[in-house]
């Protein structure tokens, strides 16, 4: 059995955070020290503000450290269905927000000599069918039309020059996407916040959000597991993990689980057979997987195994599953040993977009639907903006954040059996 550890985890030791008292007050409480946190609080803190980033756990403990590394471009809906949703110019700068995400993780990366295997490799989307083969030089013209952008189409024959696998029916490439080890990219931004002067707090856990004005000025008594803190402004950056002190928004925010193994080091040899070019590869599927070779030649496959978050259980299960699947596409790996599993968990809105905004005066990013490397840290920025200069060009702020239909939903995703049972149907005939 592999061992259900993440793999990411082996390659650092996260910085070691001051166990000082909670201060008694403060600009901003940034709450998660995630990717969407943490370049807040960096940003913010560069900015002379005094931050306070209020962690429950350990820094990047939540999906900062447990996703596959893939720093994409777009968005999780295809860019025909956003035209129809939001209209040609919203969409259009949503899309070129995606793009700049990209640059901004390199640019943070670079400006804070943030050792984290960064390399723009590109991503390949594969087609698991002819339709969705079919829809993809339709999704290439129209980003190269309305978008300026260009992307590639690799037909069936070629497919072999991108991936070692015959199970699809064509490719689609980005050369702007990138990977990342996010272990030491989250480590790295936590330690450049510290430097910059935030305080981060672990294991301390927001309880309760009050309005309360101190002197004149409006703001918010924070109650937490380590006592309190008033501060001016609070930023929410949980996603997946966002809990009952921030009720508005965890019933906004649906928590699935993806899981994800990785195998022994491969030969190179190998590891070139199976991803020539080094992309960040995922499917077409609803219910998909998505994989790519770690800097060291390991197969990292991951995918919603199990749509509930991770837990003993499901964990266990997904590295069986995961593995079938992986060799499913890569039956060279039949022989290959698995070393390492684990699960996290992600945040999808009802509408599978990324939002940003205040709700009852207190600002919030999330929502990022496994494209949260890129567009946290993108928001993490984004937001810091706002808090600071009390403005931002900032599309997912402008988009209408829906919550469940009906209004059936209080946070606990009873309906997930249903929604994954449902997707497999949705693959299974689209």
């Amino acid at each position: 059995m592999p061992k259900e550890q993440n793999y990411w985890l082996t390659t650092l030791q996260m910085p070691a955070v001051p166990n000082d008292p909670l201060p008694e007050s403060a600009d901003v409480a940034v709450i998660g020290a995630g990717f969407t946190g943490l370049s807040a609080a960096l940003a913010l803190a560069k900015r002379g503000a005094k931050v306070v980033v209020l962690e429950s756990e350990t820094i990047g403990w939540g999906a900062s450290s447990r996703n596959g590394g893939m720093v994409l471009t777009g968005l999780k809906l295809g860019v025909n269905k956003l035209i129809a949703m939001y209209g040609r110019e919203l969409t259009q700068r949503m899309y070129a927000a995606s793009l700049e995400t990209i640059t901004s993780v390199e640019r943070l990366i670079t400006d804070e000599n943030i050792a984290c295997d960064f390399v723009r490799c590109g991503h390949l989307e594969v087609a698991c069918k002819p339709a969705h083969f079919d829809d993809y030089a339709r999704q290439v013209e129209v980003i190269a039309n309305e978008f300026n952008h260009e992307m590639r189409v690799v037909p069936r024959d070629q497919l072999r020059s991108e991936i070692g696998s015959d199970i699809y029916y064509g490719g689609m490439v980005d050369e702007i996407s990138a990977g990342l080890n996010p272990a030491r990219y989250v480590a790295g931004l936590a330690d450049a916040a510290m430097r910059a002067g935030a305080r981060i707090c672990e294991r301390t856990r927001l309880q309760i959000i009050q309005r309360e004005a101190r002197g004149g000025a409006p703001g918010f008594k924070l109650i937490t597991s380590r006592g309190a803190i008033w501060v001016h402004n609070v930023l929410i950056g949980t996603s997946g993990y966002t809990g009952s002190a921030t009720p508005a928004l965890r019933k906004k925010i649906i928590p699935i689980g993806s899981f994800i193994i990785t195998t022994e080091v491969l030969p190179d040899a190998l590891a070139r057979e199976l991803s020539p070019r080094n992309r960040q590869i995922y499917d077409s599927k609803n219910f998909l997987y998505y994989y790519r070779l770690t800097p060291d030649n390991r197969m990292l496959f991951g995918g919603r195994a199990a749509f509930f978050p991770e837990n003993d259980q499901t964990i266990r299960k997904s590295a069986e599953i995961l593995r079938l699947g992986m060799i499913d596409v890569y039956p060279q790996l039949r022989d290959i040993k698995v070393e390492y599993v684990w699960g996290g968990t992600l945040d999808f809105c009802f509408d599978i977009m990324p939002h940003a905004g205040q709700v009852d005066g207190i600002y919030f990013a999330l929502g990022y639907a496994g494209h949260g490397v890129a567009m946290a840290t993108y928001q993490g920025q984004k937001m810091a903006e706002w808090i600071a200069e009390g403005k931002t060009d900032n599309p997912f702020a402008e988009i209408p954040f829906p919550g469940a239909p009906l209004g059936l939903y209080n946070g606990r995703p009873w309906f997930l059996p249903f929604a994954g049972a449902y997707y497999k149907i949705l693959d299974w005939v689209s």
